[in-house]
């Protein structure tokens, strides 16, 4: 009997668990359901992949879409069609909107405002304040929630957990594993005065080396103490990495593109305000210790930390220029440029962005292209050369750090639960996304 599918993805380069294999996919409803040879089978639709990698979906586990409250600079649907556009199946949404993200209240009305606005999966952080720690426990078993974000420096409003005794307190009241910003306030404030007007040149000296390493030894100290997994964002310091390697059991580590990429002083000198975020980008022996920290596998995990800001506030002199930029659909096109260079290897950036994501959070159902896993793929030509402009960003901010950057290798496609929702640079299908759904909320079935 001839086997029938919804969707056949035929002829790619797929990367399996089992390494790199030319074979069809098959798709029933949002699932794969048969992976090998299809030539014989039927499909309502069949996708030629002939000369393509078909990854398993991007998941971007770090972003700022900005609203509530922030919407000039991006908003959950600009900033979920971006994402598509890079091949981005799912996001994480970071918690400092405008209010902060930091009641079960909070948290509902995200998850309200993603319905039928955002064209890709998408999951919530619950922000912990000193104030809402009797909450989070309750926040963080909610469907559609990644887990608890803790600023220990350089946040916004009341979003800020810099003392021991506050972060130990989060620690406590929660199950899941947290996420840590982690640069020391307390040196932040002593150092504030160090910034020079109009040089950013002098903001990695304002966020020095030593602010990250003595807020990461805190952190892992208070986390062995209470015996709580937590995963620390975008590292770029080599002294921290040297901790972290030592600290897998408690430990997951998150790097991003912008902070293998761009180097100081000279991203500072070229691009001024645009470069600027934190932690902030460093000086080339803590790019080269990142490198052989992902290549050694100490980073578990990539995001692109996307944090938007207006043209008009990039503008203002260092230090009145926020911190933050663009990430989310520069990723893929970055990193693949870094694969074909030698960087790093395809599989090695799979483990980064698919199955990193789902060991370090417990994803249910995505994260690997297998059977009975969600058919989420980014489909990707390694060899098409492109050149990255603010015009093909589509960020509501309007511009990209990475303004004419030559990259090889380019997304083609995003496939969401076995539905296209970018396809040859174009958006396909808007506002399907649903709540990235985890094995420590899975709901009760009937």
């Amino acid at each position: 009997m001839n086997k029938t599918f919804d969707l056949i993805l035929r002829g790619g380069t797929v990367v399996t668990p089992g390494g790199e294999a030319r074979v069809d996919i098959g798709v029933r409803g949002e699932r794969i359901v048969e992976i090998g040879d299809l030539s014989a089978a039927s499909a309502a639709e069949t996708y030629e992949a002939g000369g393509l990698h078909i990854l398993p979906g991007v998941i971007d586990s770090q972003v700022h879409f900005r609203e509530p409250g922030l919407e000039w600079k991006e908003n959950l649907e600009s900033g979920a069609r971006s994402a598509a556009l890079g091949g981005v199946v799912a996001v994480f949404e970071m918690p400092n909107t405008n209010p902060s993200t930091t009641s079960p209240e909070m948290l509902a009305d995200k998850l309200k405002r993603a319905k039928g606005r955002m064209d890709i999966d998408h999951a919530f952080y619950a922000g912990a304040t000193h104030d809402n720690v009797g909450l989070l426990a309750e926040m963080e078993r909610t469907q559609g929630c990644c887990g608890v974000k803790v600023f220990m420096g350089a946040s916004t409003g009341d979003l800020l957990v810099h003392d021991d005794e506050g972060v130990e307190a989060v620690l406590r009241a929660i199950k899941r594993r947290a996420a840590f910003h982690s640069e020391d306030e307390y040196r932040l404030a002593e150092r504030r005065e160090l910034a020079v007007t109009g040089d950013w040149t002098s903001h990695p000296v304002v966020r020095d080396v030593e602010t990250a390493v003595m807020s990461t030894r805190r952190l892992l100290n208070l986390a062995r103490k209470v015996g709580k997994r937590i995963h620390v964002l975008h590292i770029t310091t080599a002294e921290e990495l040297e901790m972290l390697r030592d600290a897998k059991d408690v430990a997951s580590v998150e790097c991003l593109p912008q902070h293998l990429t761009l180097v100081a002083p000279e991203a500072y000198q070229r691009l001024k305000g645009y470069a600027q975020m934190n932690p902030p980008i460093r000086e080339q022996r803590h790019v080269d210790a990142l490198w052989r920290a992902l290549n050694a596998g100490i980073v578990d995990v990539m995001g692109s930390d996307h944090a938007p800001h207006s043209i008009e506030e990039k503008a203002r002199p260092y230090p009145a220029s926020p911190s933050g930029m663009p990430g989310v659909q520069t990723m893929v096109p970055i990193m693949l440029t870094h694969v074909n260079n030698g960087k790093l290897s395809l599989q090695r950036f799979v483990e980064l962005t698919s199955a990193g994501p789902q060991r370090v959070f417990g994803l249910a159902d995505k994260g690997r292209i297998a059977e009975g896993y969600h058919a989420d793929f980014t489909v990707v030509d390694l060899k098409r050369k492109e050149t990255i402009t603010a015009e093909w960003s589509k960020s509501k901010c309007g511009w990209t750090p990475f303004d004419g950057f030559e990259a090889t290798g380019w997304p083609v496609a995003t496939i969401v639960r076995g539905g296209f929702v970018m396809r040859d640079g174009e958006i396909v299908a808007k506002g399907g996304g649903k709540p990235v759904r985890f094995n420590e909320t899975l709901e009760p079935q009937a």
